[in-house]
């Protein structure tokens, strides 16, 4: 599926119409990551002035410098970045100083790190959270939209995954993951805030860090699979996931800011596909796609290591509440999102749209 081939949902049609004719100020954290940067790129596209903050912690200088060369020089002039940390209280005010709407993303992912270092994930995520909504509260922000996770619904075993149904938590990373979602809710109704959560199920697009320990799955064994490196798969490889392509988080983004349905604000959402692919069935796809062009990754088998702790074995999202409340409607099937991918990993250039 090409972005020519792509049809934009009448909602998110209508809000693109809506940038298109009005500019707004946005506040984006954690602008320099890979959810963040995706979000200034479309927004500086649009014509929109955005404010960035970031420590870098997990994001990069060189997401910020593809954007830029993506935009182009009249866009980007549009962008102010603040070099700060949402852990910083006065970071965190200056960041709100005459925005719109925010659009928090800043947070320390990873089960695995919070489970190696819970103080440090409960002072991003918890701290970092509360001194973004306390600056959003008194800089008077129109809406306020936050990335929750699916790790919300912890060990309730149930499928698909519906917003009001969730389980015990599984790490420390799910439990701050809770916090801001009930925080957001007493602001919501003590200080008659707009915030909306939306509850990521394993996000992938562009700009996600293959490297590290903590690296997501599909750019990690990407990049693997394309260098003849070994790709290693938790478990028995029956562990599914609903994976999201970054265009779909994106427009769950942009609806949530400007979503007019009366009951739209003060809610969690699920965003995903409503899908889930197995490990197993991930890993045979990438194969497939990057055999035609790498052809030692077809020769590729996974190795097989213990199941890791913390992580649930299914997620599936239930994304009715989202279809009817935000009129979201993903666009990218997980065969495309990866398709791109793997066009990008072919012919880097391909990442640069038409500015």
């Amino acid at each position: 599926m090409t972005d020519a081939q792509v049809k934009v949902p009448a909602e998110y049609a209508g809000v693109l119409r809506q940038l298109a004719d009005q500019q707004y100020q946005w506040l984006v954290t954690g602008v320099a990551g890979f959810i963040g940067s995706n979000l200034l790129e479309t927004l500086l596209r649009l014509g929109q002035r955005v404010t960035g903050l970031d420590n870098f912690s997990t994001g990069f200088r060189h997401n910020l410098d593809q954007v830029r060369d993506i935009v182009g020089p009249q866009a980007w002039r549009n962008f102010h970045f603040i070099e700060g940390d949402i852990r910083n209280f006065a970071d965190c005010e200056e960041a709100c100083d005459r925005v719109d709407y925010v659009l928090h993303q800043a947070a320390l992912g990873s089960v695995q790190r919070s489970i190696e270092d819970p103080i440090v994930t409960n002072a991003s995520n918890v701290t970092g959270f509360l001194n973004m909504l306390v600056s959003a509260r008194d800089a008077r922000v129109k809406r306020f939209v936050y990335a929750a996770s699916s790790s919300t619904y912890g060990d309730h075993p149930a499928l698909p995954k519906v917003e009001p149904v969730i389980g015990n938590p599984l790490s420390p990373y799910a439990v701050t993951k809770y916090v801001n979602e009930l925080y957001a809710d007493v602001f919501a109704r003590r200080y008659g805030m707009e915030l909306i959560g939306l509850r990521y199920f394993n996000v992938f697009g562009p700009r996600q860090n293959p490297n590290g320990a903590y690296a997501s799955v599909i750019p990690k064994w990407l990049h693997a699979l394309k260098e003849g490196k070994p790709v290693y798969i938790n478990g028995d490889g029956e562990t599914s996931r609903d994976f999201c392509y970054i265009e779909n988080a994106v427009q769950a983004n942009l609806l949530a800011a400007l979503a007019k349905h009366p009951e739209a604000a003060n809610q969690v959402y699920n965003i995903a596909l409503g899908d889930r692919t197995t490990l197993n069935g991930l890993h045979a796809l990438l194969r497939e796609m990057l055999g035609e062009h790498f052809p030692h990754a077809l020769r590729q088998e996974a190795i097989y290591a213990d199941f890791r702790e913390g992580d649930v074995r299914h997620s599936q999202a239930d994304i009715s509440k989202a279809r009817t409340l935000l009129g979201y409607s993903p666009t990218h099937p997980i065969r495309a999102g990866l398709q791109a991918l793997v066009n990008q990993a072919v012919d880097p250039s391909r990442l640069v749209k038409a500015a």
